[in-house]
């Protein structure tokens, strides 16, 4: 989908200026503990499924329109497992727009799902053990990502 009316608003009066954005992310695992992963298409590596928070939305609506968007799962946030942001969540876009988020990180359940990803920024989704990570997008601590995530019945 990329940069949302909001966002485009604010880089035609900032160009490439720094820009705080409140943002979300996903844990969502699977029976086995491992966590869904997302590669992004933008050459952007892997990554939770994750994106802003729009003007007028709560933080768990937002997750939930992402993770579908994204994903094609509908989720059900089961707790908030930590606020992250900072230098390490600075990116900058091939455009040379730059960011810093700060993300409310979520541990989700699905409870549906759809035929697969809505917009076109997913190129893969993957359930991957903490032994198998690979370098992620955004600095999440491995232990606050595989904390909850132990085998279900």
């Amino acid at each position: 989908m990329g940069a949302s009316d909001y966002i485009c608003n604010f880089r035609r009066r900032i160009a490439d200026s720094l820009l705080l954005c409140p943002a979300v992310a996903a844990v969502i695992p699977d029976r086995d503990g491992r966590i869904l992963l997302q590669k992004k298409r933008d050459g952007g590596g892997w990554s939770l499924p994750a994106g802003g928070i729009e003007p007028g939305e709560d933080p768990e609506t937002a997750l939930r329109r992402e993770v579908l968007e994204e994903t094609g799962l509908v989720v059900q946030p089961r707790e908030i497992l930590g606020v992250y942001g900072g230098e390490g969540f600075r990116h900058i876009y091939e455009n040379g727009d730059r960011v810093e988020y700060t993300v409310v990180l979520f541990l989700c359940d699905v409870t549906d799902h759809t035929n697969g990803p809505r917009d076109d920024e997913t190129e893969s989704l993957r359930y991957v053990a903490r032994a198998e990570m690979p370098r992620l997008a955004q600095p999440y601590p491995l232990d606050v990502l595989f904390l909850h995530t132990g085998k279900r019945r």
